[in-house]
């Protein structure tokens, strides 16, 4: 195994890791979007209640106090999530550009010595035609 194969395997697991980080990351903010729609159903199953039941009528201001407290701490916490995920979308990118080199310098070397390979079973075949081209006219080469 080439040392261009080694660093072309730790490119892909280095991008896979990237990818499933992004993938828990967007299960996160999938999550917490669900949570905020809770909060916010449930905010309004609690303002028909209040207007329907007068001693419940009595706390709902307090629990829209506690309701909006809870909701921004929520927001702030999808927002944070955000950030993050944009984080690991950008590392995730920088790490497929450097596999991609790495893949791309792989296919250069190989090209290369295939080409390097044609060079010389050309060469050999030119010499193999050249011994016989002078066997053919009774020379050896070398006199000639």
């Amino acid at each position: 195994m080439s040392w261009r194969h080694s660093l072309i395997r730790i490119a892909t697991f280095e991008v896979e890791q990237l990818q499933k980080r992004l993938k828990e990351i967007e299960e996160r903010r999938a999550a917490m979007e669900l949570a905020l729609d809770a909060l916010d159903l449930e905010a309004e199953e609690e303002k028909l209640r209040a207007r329907s039941d007068p001693a419940v009528a009595w706390c709902h201001p307090d629990y829209v106090k506690r309701w909006k407290q809870r909701r921004a701490q929520a927001e702030a916490q999808l927002n944070a999530i955000a950030t993050e995920a944009e984080g690991a979308r950008d590392a995730l990118s920088l790490a497929f550009e450097e596999q991609k080199k790495v893949e791309h310098a792989e296919s250069l070397a190989k090209a290369s010595a295939a080409k390097e390979t044609l060079k010389r079973e050309g060469a050999v075949l030119d010499d193999i035609a050249l011994q016989s081209s002078f066997r053919k006219s009774g020379l050896t080469p070398g006199r000639a």
